[in-house]
């Protein structure tokens, strides 16, 4: 099952991307656990929004942390 993240719109790219998801914002569900979807360092703040899409049905998220 799919997904895809955006920060400003478009994919993360190689800074920023988790180490479930490409430079270009996707990534797959394939069990149930954790999934790291943005990597930031603490220096740098992020200047417009994220978003998180799932392409798929069945894919259910029950928390995201930040910090």
């Amino acid at each position: 099952m799919g997904f895809r993240v955006l920060i400003d719109g478009g994919g993360p790219g190689p800074g920023p991307h988790g180490l479930d998801v490409d430079e270009d914002g996707n990534g797959t569900v394939s069990d149930s656990r954790l999934y790291q979807l943005v990597r930031q360092p603490r220096k740098t703040s992020q200047t417009g929004p994220s978003r998180s899409r799932f392409l798929d049905s069945g894919v259910q998220a029950y928390v995201f942390t930040f910090g």
